[in-house]
């Protein structure tokens, strides 16, 4: 049986620091459907209506184009220990990115990672619940750490200079690219 509340309690919020990994659905009008799964110590809460996740630069930006574009975003996380349990998070996202006046103080709330290009900042619309019976139970091995290898050999120059060839998600929309190169020594 789903459940809904309005904001995240106390006991999603655990919930929520226990899981590695977490998946991103977003979409725009005639637009493809993007799914996407995240890992890494990238996910906050920050209010009982507000989270936000740090992104690295991957294979596109189809959640920045298509929260320009729509603004509604669901962020799910399963448990793949006992006890099962499915939350999603629903709302309106945005992407803040280096260069923008609110960077600073939401960037605070994370350690850069080699390769951040954005922090999507969500406001909490609704949380369900589910039982999650139907997810298999795995056991957490560790991280990988080939992205941010990738991102630390980098040239800060050559990155930057493709990540701003990067203004159009897959299907057209409209992207803006960072203007700032992370490494593990700056945050």
């Amino acid at each position: 049986m789903s459940e809904f509340t309005t904001s995240l309690t106390e006991k999603h919020r655990a919930f929520i620091a226990r899981q590695p990994v977490f998946f991103v659905a977003t979409a725009a009008a005639d637009a493809r459907i993007n799914l996407s799964p995240k890992g890494y110590d990238a996910f906050r809460v920050l209010e009982d209506n507000r989270v936000a996740y740090l992104d690295l630069g991957g294979s596109g930006n189809e959640t920045h184009a298509h929260l320009l574009a729509d603004g509604r975003i669901t962020i799910m996380f399963c448990a793949f220990e006992n006890p099962a349990l499915i939350l999603r998070i629903y709302g309106r996202g945005r992407p803040v990115l280096p260069q923008d006046s609110e960077w600073d103080g939401l960037a605070s709330h994370f350690e850069m990672l080699p390769g951040t290009r954005q922090i999507f900042d969500i406001t909490v619309d609704s949380v369900q619940t589910s039982c999650g019976w139907g997810v298999p139970v795995m056991e957490f091995e560790r991280e990988r750490e080939t992205l941010k290898k990738a991102h630390r050999q980098s040239e800060p120059d050559k990155w930057l200079a493709k990540t701003a060839g990067r203004t159009r998600s897959i299907d057209g929309l409209p992207t803006t690219p960072t203007t700032r190169y992370f490494t593990d020594a700056q945050g």
